[in-house]
């Protein structure tokens, strides 16, 4: 199913964003340069806003000091699409960080298969539970260093049609993957909060 969030409401927006940012998720973010795909993860991902809808990913640099490809795609292009990871995809996932030549696509190497949804968007990692489809809002100058906190507008999010368990309520549920220190976890318990008093 796919969510235009210009044409939704503002708490509409609230319930998708909010039930598909998990704390330390995985921005699984693709880019591409002239047609050669990049896909890389980014644990420094949050959402900023559902009014408007923003999140922010922070992208450092390669070992050489130059800036890593996902940077530099995005400073080029202006888009990229922020795929989400559940179980299924864990292995793809972690072996996408390593760093490869700019003449190299993690999605070959990998053999991570993308498919396109819109033709003004950068392609969405196959079989992901939700993908954000972005634009460039701004870089923050966080004064030094060689991470870059991206703040990305989302225009569009896909939600894989199993993960919607409640259309009315707009209730999501998928089993996302985390980032804990150098692991990763799996957050498919829930835990219901008790009623206030």
């Amino acid at each position: 199913m796919i969510f235009n969030l210009e044409d939704s409401k503002v708490n509409d927006r609230y319930k998708l964003m909010a039930q598909t940012i998990i704390p330390r998720p995985i921005a699984w973010v693709v880019t591409e340069d002239e047609g050669l795909i990049n896909i890389a993860p980014f644990s420094y991902f949050i959402g900023l806003s559902s009014d408007p809808a923003t999140v922010l990913i922070s992208v450092g640099h390669k070992s050489d000091g130059t800036p890593k490809d996902t940077l530099a795609n995005i400073r080029k292009t202006k888009k990229c699409t922020i795929c989400m990871v559940d179980e299924k995809s864990l292995d793809k996932m972690h072996f996408s960080s390593k760093e490869l030549d700019k003449e190299l696509s993690e999605a070959d190497i990998f053999n991570i298969q993308t498919e396109t949804l819109f033709d003004e968007f950068v392609p969405m990692i196959q079989n992901v539970p939700v993908a954000y489809f972005c634009e460039f809002n701004q870089e923050i100058n966080l004064g030094g260093g060689l991470t870059i906190p991206l703040v990305l507008n989302v225009k569009k999010i896909y939600i894989q049609d199993e993960a919607i368990t409640d259309k009315e309520r707009m209730t999501i549920e998928f089993d996302p993957v985390a980032r804990i220190g150098k692991s990763y976890a799996f957050l498919g318990d829930a835990i219901n909060p008790p009623k206030i008093p």
